[in-house]
Protein backbone atom coordinates (compact mmCIF):
# COMPACT_ATOMS: atom_id res chain seq x y z
CA UNK A 1 0.00 0.00 0.00
CA UNK A 2 1.14 3.33 -0.89
CA UNK A 3 -1.73 5.41 0.47
CA UNK A 4 -2.82 7.14 3.37
CA UNK A 5 -6.16 8.17 4.44
CA UNK A 6 -6.66 11.83 5.45
CA UNK A 7 -7.40 11.04 8.84
CA UNK A 8 -3.99 8.76 8.70
CA UNK A 9 -1.75 11.75 7.66
CA UNK A 10 -3.61 14.11 10.45
CA UNK A 11 -2.06 11.40 12.78
CA UNK A 12 0.94 11.66 11.64
CA UNK A 13 0.94 15.45 11.29
CA UNK A 14 -0.12 15.57 15.20
CA UNK A 15 2.67 12.76 15.95
CA UNK A 16 5.24 15.19 14.11
CA UNK A 17 4.31 18.43 15.65
CA UNK A 18 3.85 16.41 19.78
CA UNK A 19 7.97 15.59 18.81
CA UNK A 20 9.06 19.19 18.21
CA UNK A 21 6.57 20.77 20.58
CA UNK A 22 7.94 21.67 24.09
CA UNK A 23 7.79 24.00 26.57
CA UNK A 24 11.07 25.85 24.73
CA UNK A 25 8.65 26.60 21.90
CA UNK A 26 6.29 28.80 24.23
CA UNK A 27 8.98 30.92 25.39
CA UNK A 28 10.99 32.24 22.24
CA UNK A 29 8.09 33.85 20.32
CA UNK A 30 7.04 35.99 23.15
CA UNK A 31 10.58 37.47 23.81
CA UNK A 32 11.02 37.87 19.91
CA UNK A 33 7.93 39.78 19.87
CA UNK A 34 9.11 41.84 22.94
CA UNK A 35 12.14 42.66 21.19
CA UNK A 36 11.04 43.34 17.45
CA UNK A 37 8.29 45.73 18.23
CA UNK A 38 6.98 46.75 15.30
CA UNK A 39 8.81 44.58 13.33
CA UNK A 40 7.48 41.46 15.00
CA UNK A 41 5.78 40.47 11.83
CA UNK A 42 9.23 40.81 10.24
CA UNK A 43 11.34 38.86 12.25
CA UNK A 44 8.23 35.84 12.90
CA UNK A 45 8.29 34.92 9.45
CA UNK A 46 12.25 34.35 9.55
CA UNK A 47 11.80 32.78 13.24
CA UNK A 48 9.34 30.63 11.32
CA UNK A 49 11.21 29.62 8.79
CA UNK A 50 14.24 28.43 11.10
CA UNK A 51 11.87 26.88 14.21
CA UNK A 52 9.19 25.01 11.82
CA UNK A 53 10.31 25.16 8.26
CA UNK A 54 14.12 23.60 8.93
CA UNK A 55 12.64 21.21 11.10
CA UNK A 56 9.97 19.62 9.12
CA UNK A 57 13.52 20.11 6.15
CA UNK A 58 15.35 18.03 8.38
CA UNK A 59 12.98 15.30 8.98
CA UNK A 60 12.65 14.68 5.20
CA UNK A 61 16.16 15.21 4.58
CA UNK A 62 16.68 12.25 6.93
CA UNK A 63 14.37 9.97 5.86
CA UNK A 64 15.57 9.99 2.26
CA UNK A 65 19.04 8.98 3.49
CA UNK A 66 17.67 6.25 5.80
CA UNK A 67 19.17 7.80 9.13
CA UNK A 68 21.21 9.73 10.66
CA UNK A 69 24.30 8.06 11.11
CA UNK A 70 24.20 7.20 7.16
CA UNK A 71 23.90 10.89 6.35
CA UNK A 72 26.61 11.81 8.01
CA UNK A 73 28.88 9.00 6.81
CA UNK A 74 28.59 10.89 3.50
CA UNK A 75 30.91 13.57 4.83
CA UNK A 76 33.40 10.75 6.74
CA UNK A 77 33.05 7.85 9.25
CA UNK A 78 34.56 10.10 12.12
CA UNK A 79 32.27 13.04 11.43
CA UNK A 80 29.27 9.77 11.23
CA UNK A 81 30.16 9.95 15.38
CA UNK A 82 31.08 13.05 16.47
CA UNK A 83 28.54 15.21 14.70
CA UNK A 84 25.63 12.97 15.80
CA UNK A 85 27.35 12.85 19.69
CA UNK A 86 27.20 16.75 19.49
CA UNK A 87 23.62 16.95 18.35
CA UNK A 88 22.58 14.49 21.38
CA UNK A 89 24.60 16.47 23.48
CA UNK A 90 23.27 19.79 22.85
CA UNK A 91 19.58 18.45 22.80
CA UNK A 92 20.37 16.75 25.85
CA UNK A 93 22.17 17.66 29.33
CA UNK A 94 24.43 20.53 27.46
CA UNK A 95 21.39 22.50 26.81
CA UNK A 96 17.83 21.32 26.42
CA UNK A 97 17.30 19.17 29.80
CA UNK A 98 19.35 21.91 31.55
CA UNK A 99 16.99 24.61 30.67
CA UNK A 100 13.68 22.53 30.81
CA UNK A 101 14.60 22.14 34.69
CA UNK A 102 15.63 25.97 34.94
CA UNK A 103 11.91 26.69 33.10
CA UNK A 104 10.09 24.31 34.93
CA UNK A 105 11.46 26.59 37.87
CA UNK A 106 11.36 30.28 36.23
CA UNK A 107 7.41 29.24 35.17
CA UNK A 108 6.37 26.45 38.23
CA UNK A 109 7.96 28.40 41.48
CA UNK A 110 9.80 31.48 41.18
CA UNK A 111 6.07 33.60 40.35
CA UNK A 112 5.28 32.44 43.61
CA UNK A 113 7.96 32.68 46.01
CA UNK A 114 8.58 35.86 48.11
CA UNK A 115 10.71 38.53 46.32
CA UNK A 116 13.34 37.98 48.36
CA UNK A 117 14.15 34.20 47.35
CA UNK A 118 12.79 34.47 43.84
CA UNK A 119 17.05 34.01 43.20
CA UNK A 120 18.53 32.81 46.32
CA UNK A 121 20.78 29.93 44.73
CA UNK A 122 19.83 27.58 47.78
CA UNK A 123 15.80 27.86 46.74
CA UNK A 124 17.02 27.38 43.23
CA UNK A 125 19.41 24.18 43.88
CA UNK A 126 16.55 22.40 45.95
CA UNK A 127 13.84 22.97 43.53
CA UNK A 128 16.43 21.47 40.69
CA UNK A 129 17.55 18.41 43.08
CA UNK A 130 13.53 17.77 43.62
CA UNK A 131 13.06 17.94 40.09
CA UNK A 132 15.91 16.55 38.95
CA UNK A 133 15.56 13.41 41.14
CA UNK A 134 11.77 12.36 39.74
CA UNK A 135 13.01 13.02 36.20
CA UNK A 136 15.80 10.23 37.26
CA UNK A 137 13.02 7.83 38.61
CA UNK A 138 11.20 8.04 36.27
CA UNK A 139 13.44 7.86 33.60
CA UNK A 140 13.83 4.49 34.79
CA UNK A 141 10.68 3.40 33.11
CA UNK A 142 9.12 6.15 30.86
CA UNK A 143 7.16 5.48 27.93
CA UNK A 144 3.20 4.76 29.31
CA UNK A 145 3.83 7.97 31.69
CA UNK A 146 5.44 10.42 29.34
CA UNK A 147 2.85 9.04 26.50
CA UNK A 148 -0.67 9.90 28.85
CA UNK A 149 1.55 12.90 30.00
CA UNK A 150 1.91 14.04 25.93
CA UNK A 151 -1.82 13.37 25.17
CA UNK A 152 -2.85 15.49 28.39
CA UNK A 153 -0.09 17.88 27.42
CA UNK A 154 -0.80 18.88 23.92
CA UNK A 155 -4.23 19.68 23.85
CA UNK A 156 -3.86 21.08 27.25
CA UNK A 157 -1.50 23.25 25.75
CA UNK A 158 -3.44 24.30 22.32
CA UNK A 159 -6.20 24.62 24.30
CA UNK A 160 -4.23 27.72 26.75
CA UNK A 161 -2.93 29.09 23.72
CA UNK A 162 -6.03 29.45 22.01
CA UNK A 163 -7.94 31.13 25.47
CA UNK A 164 -5.34 33.38 25.50
CA UNK A 165 -5.50 34.48 21.95
CA UNK A 166 -9.30 34.95 22.07
CA UNK A 167 -8.77 36.73 25.83
CA UNK A 168 -6.18 39.42 24.37
CA UNK A 169 -9.48 40.64 22.60
CA UNK A 170 -11.30 42.17 25.42
CA UNK A 171 -8.07 43.02 27.46
CA UNK A 172 -6.29 46.24 26.43
CA UNK A 173 -2.91 45.18 25.62
CA UNK A 174 -0.30 47.86 24.93
CA UNK A 175 0.96 49.43 20.93
CA UNK A 176 3.93 47.85 19.20
CA UNK A 177 7.22 50.28 20.25
CA UNK A 178 10.31 50.83 18.40
CA UNK A 179 12.48 47.51 17.79
CA UNK A 180 15.60 46.34 20.05
CA UNK A 181 18.92 45.43 18.55
CA UNK A 182 19.30 43.41 16.13
CA UNK A 183 15.57 43.74 14.72
CA UNK A 184 15.77 47.21 13.80
CA UNK A 185 17.93 46.33 10.27
CA UNK A 186 17.72 42.96 10.07
CA UNK A 187 14.38 41.50 11.47
CA UNK A 188 14.02 38.59 9.34
CA UNK A 189 17.21 37.61 9.70
CA UNK A 190 17.46 37.90 13.31
CA UNK A 191 14.28 36.10 13.66
CA UNK A 192 15.85 33.30 11.81
CA UNK A 193 18.91 33.23 14.37
CA UNK A 194 16.67 32.92 16.76
CA UNK A 195 15.00 30.04 15.95
CA UNK A 196 18.26 28.10 16.75
CA UNK A 197 17.06 28.47 20.20
CA UNK A 198 14.48 26.22 20.12
CA UNK A 199 17.37 23.39 18.79
CA UNK A 200 14.23 21.46 16.56
CA UNK A 201 16.18 21.24 13.40
CA UNK A 202 19.25 19.32 15.57
CA UNK A 203 16.22 17.06 17.17
CA UNK A 204 14.83 16.37 13.41
CA UNK A 205 18.17 14.83 12.86
CA UNK A 206 18.56 13.00 15.58
CA UNK A 207 14.67 11.09 15.42
CA UNK A 208 13.33 12.38 12.07
CA UNK A 209 14.05 8.62 11.35
CA UNK A 210 10.97 7.71 13.73
CA UNK A 211 8.56 9.69 11.12
CA UNK A 212 9.86 7.50 8.05
CA UNK A 213 9.61 4.17 9.96
CA UNK A 214 5.95 5.10 11.21
CA UNK A 215 4.92 5.72 7.53
CA UNK A 216 6.72 2.79 6.78
CA UNK A 217 5.09 0.41 9.22
CA UNK A 218 1.71 1.87 7.57
CA UNK A 219 2.98 0.54 4.24
CA UNK A 220 4.60 3.18 2.53
CA UNK A 221 7.39 1.40 0.98
CA UNK A 222 8.35 3.46 -2.45
CA UNK A 223 10.15 6.20 -2.02
CA UNK A 224 7.91 9.24 -3.73
CA UNK A 225 5.26 8.02 -1.91
CA UNK A 226 7.26 8.28 1.60
CA UNK A 227 8.93 11.53 0.60
CA UNK A 228 5.10 12.81 -0.72
CA UNK A 229 3.43 12.24 2.61
CA UNK A 230 6.37 13.10 4.86
CA UNK A 231 5.68 16.43 2.91
CA UNK A 232 2.28 16.46 3.74
CA UNK A 233 2.55 15.55 7.48
CA UNK A 234 5.58 18.35 7.52
CA UNK A 235 2.90 20.97 6.23
CA UNK A 236 0.36 19.98 8.48
CA UNK A 237 2.52 20.39 12.16
CA UNK A 238 4.67 22.77 10.40
CA UNK A 239 1.34 25.19 9.87
CA UNK A 240 0.48 24.56 13.43
CA UNK A 241 3.59 25.80 14.62
CA UNK A 242 3.66 28.57 12.80
CA UNK A 243 -0.06 29.47 14.22
CA UNK A 244 1.17 29.45 17.56
CA UNK A 245 4.32 31.27 16.51
CA UNK A 246 2.72 34.34 15.40
CA UNK A 247 0.07 34.66 18.31
CA UNK A 248 2.68 34.21 20.73
CA UNK A 249 4.78 36.31 19.39
CA UNK A 250 2.32 39.65 18.45
CA UNK A 251 1.41 39.11 22.27
CA UNK A 252 4.46 39.31 23.18
CA UNK A 253 5.05 42.47 21.38
CA UNK A 254 1.74 44.15 23.27
CA UNK A 255 2.10 42.76 26.30
CA UNK A 256 2.30 45.77 28.99
CA UNK A 257 5.42 45.85 30.85
CA UNK A 258 7.40 43.11 28.95
CA UNK A 259 10.23 45.37 28.27
CA UNK A 260 11.79 44.63 31.90
CA UNK A 261 11.68 40.38 31.05
CA UNK A 262 15.37 39.05 30.65
CA UNK A 263 13.72 36.00 29.26
CA UNK A 264 10.48 34.71 27.19
CA UNK A 265 9.22 32.76 30.51
CA UNK A 266 9.19 35.78 32.09
CA UNK A 267 6.97 37.57 29.14
CA UNK A 268 4.79 34.74 29.18
CA UNK A 269 4.38 35.33 33.02
CA UNK A 270 3.85 39.08 32.16
CA UNK A 271 1.38 38.29 29.34
CA UNK A 272 -1.05 35.48 31.63
CA UNK A 273 -0.89 37.48 34.82
CA UNK A 274 -2.27 40.46 33.03
CA UNK A 275 -4.45 38.23 30.84
CA UNK A 276 -5.95 36.25 33.61
CA UNK A 277 -4.83 37.16 37.08
CA UNK A 278 -2.97 35.24 39.44
CA UNK A 279 -4.87 31.81 38.54
CA UNK A 280 -3.76 32.30 34.93
CA UNK A 281 0.14 32.58 36.15
CA UNK A 282 -1.19 29.27 37.94
CA UNK A 283 -2.32 27.69 35.81
CA UNK A 284 0.68 28.20 33.37
CA UNK A 285 3.13 27.45 36.04
CA UNK A 286 1.22 24.10 36.46
CA UNK A 287 1.20 23.44 32.63
CA UNK A 288 5.03 24.48 32.35
CA UNK A 289 6.17 22.40 34.96
CA UNK A 290 4.29 19.01 33.57
CA UNK A 291 5.74 20.01 29.88
CA UNK A 292 9.42 20.38 31.25
CA UNK A 293 8.92 17.22 33.16
CA UNK A 294 7.75 14.97 30.04
CA UNK A 295 10.22 17.05 27.98
CA UNK A 296 13.32 15.90 30.38
CA UNK A 297 12.47 12.78 30.80
CA UNK A 298 11.94 11.75 27.04
CA UNK A 299 15.46 13.73 26.36
CA UNK A 300 17.04 11.46 29.07
CA UNK A 301 15.51 8.56 28.02
CA UNK A 302 16.95 8.89 24.55
CA UNK A 303 19.95 10.43 25.21
CA UNK A 304 21.17 7.62 27.62
CA UNK A 305 19.84 4.85 24.92
CA UNK A 306 22.18 6.86 22.82
CA UNK A 307 25.34 7.18 24.92
CA UNK A 308 24.92 3.35 26.36
CA UNK A 309 24.58 1.89 22.31
CA UNK A 310 27.17 4.25 21.29
CA UNK A 311 29.71 3.69 24.10
CA UNK A 312 28.57 1.00 26.02
CA UNK A 313 31.58 1.06 28.81
CA UNK A 314 28.25 2.45 30.82
CA UNK A 315 24.80 0.77 31.51
CA UNK A 316 21.47 2.62 30.25
CA UNK A 317 20.48 3.29 34.06
CA UNK A 318 24.59 4.48 34.57
CA UNK A 319 23.70 6.91 31.65
CA UNK A 320 20.92 8.12 32.94
CA UNK A 321 22.87 9.05 36.55
CA UNK A 322 25.42 10.55 34.76
CA UNK A 323 22.87 12.68 32.47
CA UNK A 324 20.42 13.62 35.17
CA UNK A 325 23.03 14.83 37.30
CA UNK A 326 25.09 17.29 34.88
CA UNK A 327 21.47 18.35 33.88
CA UNK A 328 20.79 19.54 37.38
CA UNK A 329 24.28 21.40 37.71
CA UNK A 330 23.61 23.56 34.49
CA UNK A 331 20.39 24.05 35.36
CA UNK A 332 21.35 25.77 38.45
CA UNK A 333 23.27 28.43 36.35
CA UNK A 334 19.67 29.90 35.44
CA UNK A 335 17.26 30.36 32.22
CA UNK A 336 18.70 33.52 31.27
CA UNK A 337 22.52 32.47 31.44
CA UNK A 338 21.52 29.00 30.20
CA UNK A 339 19.89 30.86 26.86
CA UNK A 340 23.37 33.04 26.21
CA UNK A 341 25.43 30.57 26.39
CA UNK A 342 23.63 28.11 23.90
CA UNK A 343 23.48 31.19 21.44
CA UNK A 344 27.24 30.50 20.34
CA UNK A 345 26.92 26.44 21.13
CA UNK A 346 24.09 26.57 18.63
CA UNK A 347 25.64 29.13 15.99
CA UNK A 348 28.37 26.93 15.95
CA UNK A 349 26.03 23.63 15.22
CA UNK A 350 23.45 24.90 13.33
CA UNK A 351 25.31 26.00 10.06
CA UNK A 352 26.74 22.19 9.36
CA UNK A 353 23.05 20.83 10.26
CA UNK A 354 21.16 23.23 7.58
CA UNK A 355 24.42 22.38 5.22
CA UNK A 356 23.86 18.83 5.90
CA UNK A 357 19.84 19.13 5.39
CA UNK A 358 20.77 20.96 1.87
CA UNK A 359 23.03 18.39 0.29
CA UNK A 360 20.42 15.43 1.67
CA UNK A 361 17.90 16.96 0.19
CA UNK A 362 19.94 17.82 -3.05
CA UNK A 363 21.43 14.28 -3.57
CA UNK A 364 20.18 13.34 -6.74
CA UNK A 365 22.06 15.96 -7.80
CA UNK A 366 25.49 16.03 -6.07
CA UNK A 367 25.47 12.14 -5.56
CA UNK A 368 27.65 11.86 -8.54
CA UNK A 369 30.34 14.59 -6.43
CA UNK A 370 31.20 12.45 -3.46
CA UNK A 371 33.88 14.92 -2.34
CA UNK A 372 31.08 17.92 -2.22
CA UNK A 373 29.77 16.60 1.37
CA UNK A 374 33.12 16.52 3.15
CA UNK A 375 34.58 19.77 1.74
CA UNK A 376 31.51 21.66 2.00
CA UNK A 377 30.66 20.58 5.50
CA UNK A 378 34.45 20.75 6.18
CA UNK A 379 34.60 24.75 5.11
CA UNK A 380 31.43 25.68 6.98
CA UNK A 381 32.47 23.93 9.89
CA UNK A 382 35.78 25.69 10.13
CA UNK A 383 34.35 28.55 9.62
CA UNK A 384 31.73 28.17 12.32
CA UNK A 385 34.20 27.25 15.04
CA UNK A 386 36.75 30.53 14.00
CA UNK A 387 33.74 32.73 13.83
CA UNK A 388 32.45 31.41 17.42
CA UNK A 389 36.33 31.53 18.68
CA UNK A 390 36.29 35.31 17.84
CA UNK A 391 32.93 35.92 19.33
CA UNK A 392 33.88 33.88 22.50
CA UNK A 393 37.21 34.31 23.28
CA UNK A 394 38.08 37.89 21.29
CA UNK A 395 34.73 39.70 22.10
CA UNK A 396 34.32 40.24 18.27
CA UNK A 397 38.45 41.47 17.79
CA UNK A 398 38.40 40.14 13.90
CA UNK A 399 35.23 40.20 12.71
CA UNK A 400 36.52 42.85 10.33
CA UNK A 401 38.36 40.31 8.80
CA UNK A 402 34.58 37.71 8.23
CA UNK A 403 32.86 40.94 7.56
CA UNK A 404 34.03 40.60 3.76
CA UNK A 405 31.79 37.57 3.61
CA UNK A 406 28.38 38.23 1.93
CA UNK A 407 25.70 38.58 5.17
CA UNK A 408 28.29 38.06 7.78
CA UNK A 409 26.82 41.12 9.11
CA UNK A 410 23.43 39.23 9.31
CA UNK A 411 25.11 36.11 10.90
CA UNK A 412 24.90 33.89 7.77
CA UNK A 413 28.27 34.12 6.73
CA UNK A 414 28.73 30.28 6.60
CA UNK A 415 26.86 30.50 3.56
CA UNK A 416 29.61 31.23 1.31
CA UNK A 417 32.25 28.63 2.31
CA UNK A 418 29.38 25.84 1.84
CA UNK A 419 28.87 27.13 -1.60
CA UNK A 420 32.47 27.30 -2.27
CA UNK A 421 32.70 23.85 -0.45
CA UNK A 422 30.43 22.74 -2.98
CA UNK A 423 31.75 23.68 -6.39
CA UNK A 424 35.08 22.61 -5.11
CA UNK A 425 33.94 19.17 -4.54
CA UNK A 426 32.41 19.53 -8.09
CA UNK A 427 35.66 20.58 -9.79
CA UNK A 428 37.55 17.80 -7.38
CA UNK A 429 35.33 14.86 -8.58
CA UNK A 430 35.34 15.90 -12.23
CA UNK A 431 39.23 16.10 -12.47
CA UNK A 432 39.20 12.84 -10.58
CA UNK A 433 36.93 11.61 -13.39
CA UNK A 434 38.92 12.87 -15.90
CA UNK A 435 42.25 11.84 -15.09
CA UNK A 436 40.73 8.35 -14.03
CA UNK A 437 39.73 7.96 -17.86
CA UNK A 438 42.43 9.11 -19.09
CA UNK A 439 44.51 6.37 -17.19
CA UNK A 440 42.46 3.65 -18.65
CA UNK A 441 42.56 4.73 -21.97
CA UNK A 442 46.70 4.84 -21.40
CA UNK A 443 46.66 1.19 -19.73
CA UNK A 444 44.59 -0.08 -23.47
Amino acid sequence: MNHLSKKEIMFVSFMLFSMFFGAGNLIFPPFLGQAAGNHVWLSLTGFILSAAGLPILGVMAVAKAGGFRTLAERVHPAFAFLFPLLVYLSIGPGLAIPRAGSLAYEMGAAPFLPAGLTANPTVTALYTFVFFCLVFWLSLSPSKLVDRFSKLLTPLLLAMIAVIFIKSFFTPMDALKSPEGNYGPNPAFQGFLDGYLTMDALAALAFGIVIANTLKAKGLNEEKSLSRYMIYAGLGAGLLLAVIYLILGYLGAVTPNAAQAENGAQVLTLMMHHLFGAGGTILLGFTFTIACLCVSVGLVTSCSQFFSASLPKLSYKAWATVLTVWSMAIANLGLTQILNVSVPILGLLYPIAITLIILALSHRYVAAYPSVYPLAVTLVGLFSILDTINNILFTGKFSSAFAHLPLYAAGFGWIAPAFIGVLAGCMVDIIKGVRHSTAKKDAA
